[in-house]
C-alpha cells in the first residue's frame, strides 16, 4: 500500500499538468491567433511574450527555490547564449507570422516536421547518425504534411515559409539547449529566463524603429480597446505558464512520455482550434494532419530505443582481460618502476598496491574526481 499511494499520487500529478499544458497550449494558439487577426503585428507580439518571461520568472523562480544562475565565460556566453537568444527571437516571431497567415492547425501540422528538422541538423552540426528506424518514421511526417498542405483551403507561401522557419529554429534551439545545459549546469528554467532577457534587451530597439510607431496609431491603442489589450496580456502570461508546464512535465516523466505528450498536445491544439475558429476543413486534410502526426510518434518511439541502445552499450569489467586495452605508461613513470597502480581521489591522497597483478606493459589509472565510490560508468580504461 505504501508504494501504491505514491505512484498513484505522482500519475495523478503527470495527468493534472498534462492537461493544464494542454488546455494553456491551446488558449495560448487562439489567443494569439484572434490577436493577429485584429492587431497583425507578429514582432510586437513577440516582444510582449519575452518580456512576460522576463518580468514574472525572476521573482517566481526565486519563490520555487529554482537554483540561481552558474558562472558562465563572456566567450562562453558570445559563443553560444547570445546566438541562442537570437534563433528564440526570430524562431518566434516567425511561429507568429504562420499562426497570422494560415489557421493554426495548418500551423502545428506544418511544425510536425520537426523530427526533420533535427535529424538533420543533428547530421550536419554534431555528426550524429541515426539508425534505420528513425530515419523511416521520417516518412509519414513528410507524406502527412504534404497532404495536408495540398489539400489547405487557406493555404498561404507566406506562412508555409514561416512555420517551417519556425521549426528549424526551435530545431536548432534544442539541440544548443541541450549542449549548453550539459556544459554549463545551468537550470533548464534559468536558461529560458536568460535567453528571453536577452532577446528582449536585444530586439527592443529593432522593435522600436519597425513597429513601436506604427502601433501606437492603431485604432486597438487610439480607442482604447481594452479587449485587444486585455487579449495582449493573457497572450503573454499563457505564454510564459505553457513554458513552464513543460519543463515540469520534462522533469518529472522519461523523454519517451513527454515526447508523446508533446505529440498529443500537437493534436489537442489542432482539434480545439478547428472546433473554436471554425476554420474549413477537408476529410483529406483532416488525414494528412493525422499521417503527420502519426509519424511523430513513430519518430519518438524510434528515437528512444534507438537511445536505450546506445546507452546499454557501456564499458565493463570481465574475468577474461583479453579484449581490454590498456594504454602503457611512461617507463619512467614511478608506477612502472614499482609496478602499482594509483588510484586518485580530486585530491592529494594516493593509495598503492605493490602486490597488484599488473605487468610492466599493462596498467591502470583509475580517475574519480567526485566521491571515494567505484561506480562502472565511472570507470575510465584508457
Amino acid at each position: 500500500m505504501t508504494t501504491t499511494k505514491p505512484a498513484t499520487k505522482q500519475m495523478l500529478t503527470i495527468l493534472f499538468l498534462c492537461i493544464f499544458w494542454y488546455i494553456v497550449s491551446s488558449s495560448n494558439n487562439v489567443i494569439g491567433k484572434m490577436i493577429l487577426s485584429e492587431f497583425p503585428y507578429p514582432m510586437t507580439v513577440t516582444i510582449i511574450q519575452l518580456a512576460s518571461i522576463t518580468i514574472y520568472s525572476g521573482p517566481f523562480f526565486n519563490l520555487w527555490g529554482v537554483r540561481k544562475y552558474v558562472d558562465i565565460s563572456w566567450r562562453y556566453w558570445l559563443h553560444w547564449i547570445v546566438p541562442l537568444a537570437l534563433g528564440k527571437f526570430l524562431a518566434s516571431v516567425t511561429s507568429h507570422i504562420s499562426i497570422w497567415k494560415v489557421p493554426v492547425s495548418y500551423a502545428h501540422t506544418v511544425k510536425a516536421t520537426m523530427p526533420l528538422f533535427t535529424v538533420i541538423l543533428s547530421r550536419i552540426i554534431m555528426k550524429e547518425k541515426q539508425t534505420k528506424p528513425v530515419y523511416l518514421s521520417l516518412i509519414p511526417i513528410i507524406v502527412g504534411v504534404g497532404i495536408a498542405t495540398m489539400t489547405e483551403l487557406s493555404f498561404d507561401m507566406l506562412g508555409l515559409i514561416s512555420a517551417l522557419i519556425a521549426t528549424m529554429g526551435f530545431s536548432l534551439q534544442n539541440i544548443f539547449s541541450k549542449k549548453v545545459l550539459k556544459e554549463t549546469g545551468v537550470h533548464h528554467l534559468r536558461l529560458l529566463h536568460i535567453l528571453g532577457r536577452l532577446a528582449l534587451f536585444m530586439f527592443l530597439p529593432i522593435w522600436i524603429y519597425f513597429d513601436l510607431f506604427q502601433v501606437i496609431k492603431h485604432p486597438a491603442i487610439t480607442t482604447g480597446d481594452y479587449r485587444v489589450i486585455a487579449l495582449l496580456f493573457a497572450d503573454g502570461v499563457l505564454n510564459w505558464l505553457q513554458n513552464i508546464l513543460a519543463f515540469s512535465v520534462l522533469s518529472i516523466v522519461t523523454p519517451l512520455t513527454y515526447a508523446v505528450a508533446s505529440a498529443s498536445k500537437r493534436i489537442f491544439v489542432i482539434a480545439l482550434s478547428l472546433f473554436i475558429l471554425g476554420n474549413p476543413v477537408t476529410s483529406l486534410n483532416i488525414l494528412g494532419m493525422l499521417i503527420a502526426i502519426l509519424g511523430v510518434l513513430c519518430y519518438n518511439r524510434a528515437k528512444y530505443y534507438s537511445r536505450i541502445h546506445k546507452d546499454s552499450i557501456l564499458p565493463y569489467t570481465s574475468t577474461s582481460t583479453s579484449n581490454i586495452k590498456y594504454k602503457q605508461l611512461d617507463s619512467s613513470s614511478e608506477l612502472l618502476a614499482n609496478n602499482n597502480y594509483r588510484y586518485q581521489n580530486g585530491g592529494n591522497n594516493h593509495y598503492q598496491n605493490g602486490g597488484a597483478n599488473l605487468s610492466t606493459n599493462s596498467n591502470l589509472l583509475l580517475n574519480n574526481s567526485t566521491n571515494s565510490n567505484f561506480s562502472t560508468s565511472k570507470l575510465l580504461f584508457v
